[in-house]
């Protein structure tokens, strides 16, 4: 019999008895690149019993709040300090999506900052060092209440980053979808869409997009993905889904929009039939 001796993060924090294995958050010794082992659960998973877009947005936002926990930056000492990071573009590439019950690591470390936008990237691993995607992000500094978008220079409670490393993805630039899209779906924004910050949690906008997919795209073999976020979408907002397809080049282009204009932009590429 094998008893769950704690669970408590997502990250590092589930001990089994019993012969399995024991899931570990560290940081190398340069005091920046963080790892955390984990496990491919059956509820992070779709139909093809791979990883969910969604879940990988989740799980590369939350790996991001957790090394800066470790560091000494919690939620609760940046609001402390009036600031919250919100993240603003992710883009991704998939060597192979992780499966259901798989065994990988998740490593994040920051990049040299911007101006206006902090960058973090992203590689996540098999059991046996396979790597399996790839990652990007930019994150906005912001007045927690009002919004203002605050220059990175002015984050001082940590020292930045000098260099940077190369990576096997996009850059997680601007996505530019056109006017001839066609309208996929809409939902309305609910209370479970909502995270501490008052707005959509950014991993669900993962979750409309995969919604909105026609079906014919719902299996396509994923290289990429990126997405932009454009503007908070709040409780209540009625939000529609447009796409537009390019079969020919193995593309898609999404935008999510309330009455309050663009909330969300992403991209999907796929290797053409």
């Amino acid at each position: 019999m094998i008893s769950v001796v704690a669970l408590t993060d997502t990250f590092g924090k589930m001990f089994y008895t019993g012969g399995m294995d024991t899931f570990r958050l560290w940081h190398d010794d340069d005091g920046c690149t963080f790892h955390a082992e984990t496990n491919v659960y059956f509820s992070q998973c779709g139909k093809d019993r791979q990883l969910s877009l969604h879940e990988l947005l989740k799980i590369t936002s939350d790996i991001a709040v957790e090394d800066y926990r470790e560091r000494g930056l919690s939620r609760e000492v940046l609001l402390e300090h009036n600031l919250a990071i919100l993240v603003s573009r992710c883009a991704f590439r998939f060597h192979r999506l992780p499966r259901e019950n798989e065994h990988i690591t998740v490593t994040t470390w920051e990049e040299p900052p911007e101006a206006l936008q902090l960058r973090r990237a992203y590689r996540i691993t098999a059991a046996d060092g396979t790597p399996l995607v790839s990652g990007m992000s930019t994150w906005l500094l912001v007045n927690p209440v009002s919004r203002r978008i605050i220059p990175t220079k002015q984050f001082t409670l940590r020292t930045p980053p000098a260099a940077a490393r190369e990576h096997d993805c996009l850059e997680p630039g601007k996505i530019i979808v056109p006017d001839d899209c066609r309208r996929l779906g809409g939902r309305t924004v609910g209370w479970s869409d909502l995270d501490a910050n008052g707005h959509t949690n950014n991993s669900r906008y993962g979750a409309f997009l995969e919604d909105a997919l026609p079906e014919a795209y719902r299996e396509k073999a994923f290289t990429d993905f990126r997405i932009n976020y454009s503007k908070e979408a709040v409780l209540g907002q009625e939000l529609s889904v447009w796409g537009h397809f390019d079969d020919a080049a193995g593309r898609i282009l999404l935008k999510g929009a309330t009455e309050s204009g663009s909330s969300f932009e992403g991209e999907l590429l796929y290797r053409p039939d």
